[in-house]
């Protein structure tokens, strides 16, 4: 079965994974995932309205396709079964709503409405490859927002909701319900629920090591033999350095 979900991870080790997750870089998590064999990770086009923290949670997805005029009028709001308006109601804490939108921005795949329910109900964010409405407003939330560009036409313009948390592509990436969602100041990152664990460890790792190459650059050292660390100097330098900060 191809859907998964986030209940197939001990709460307790996801937990510890976020924690971890809050404090990595997206750049650093493509290049563990890539180390994976996974390459296409970087969902394309969101990007942050208000810098913030990072972003961490497990994808809740709604899926859209192109408008038909003889479904999607506003009376169709009025439905409880509306898949967007549904997905909202039943988004868990925790939880990122990732739409699909198709990269299309020329209709809102949301608005300010909408997303302050979310945070209401203590999700973890919310990431569309299309464009939100009421965007300076959403900027102001305290649940982090990813879009593409502002978008003011209501989704109904252009926008069918078809699917609810089922596999989707956001960004050109592939994302499954359940899969962890990481989002910094750069833009957002899938990685498949079944490697969260381990590339929260690896990660976290390369963080401090990244953070030791930093302070070595910023003194004038070459990044021979320093990035990759080649040298064995560098590998004895870099544990004599860690001890010392306590890292």
């Amino acid at each position: 079965m191809l859907k998964q979900s986030h209940y197939d991870v001990n709460d307790a080790v996801r937990q510890d994974s976020y924690e971890l997750l809050k404090k990595v870089s997206t750049a650093t998590l493509t290049t563990v995932l890539f180390k994976h064999g996974l390459k296409n990770v970087f969902l394309q086009g969101p990007r942050r309205l208000a810098y913030g923290e990072n972003m961490v949670g497990y994808a809740f997805t709604l899926r859209y396709i192109p408008a038909r005029e003889d479904m999607d009028v506003l009376a169709s709001f009025e439905d409880r079964n509306n898949l967007q308006r549904k997905g909202v109601e039943e988004c868990p804490e925790g939880a990122i709503f990732v739409i699909d939108a198709r990269g299309d921005a020329t209709a809102a795949s949301a608005g300010c409405i909408l997303a302050t329910r979310l945070q209401a109900r203590g999700c973890a964010g919310i990431v569309t490859d299309g464009g939100f409405r009421d965007s300076p407003e959403l900027a102001e939330l305290d649940m982090p927002a990813y879009h593409t560009r502002p978008s003011a036409p209501t989704n109904l313009t252009k926008h069918h909701a078809i699917g609810l948390n089922e596999a989707i592509a956001c960004g050109g990436v592939s994302v499954f319900p359940g899969d962890t969602i990481v989002g910094d100041n750069e833009g957002v990152v899938c990685i498949p629920s079944h490697l969260t664990e381990q590339v929260a460890v690896q990660a976290a790792e390369m963080t401090v090591f990244e953070d030791y190459v930093m302070e070595m650059v910023k003194n004038g050292a070459s990044t021979f033999g320093l990035y990759p660390p080649t040298d064995q100097q560098t590998v004895e330098n870099f544990a004599a350095w860690r001890q010392i900060n306590n890292r």
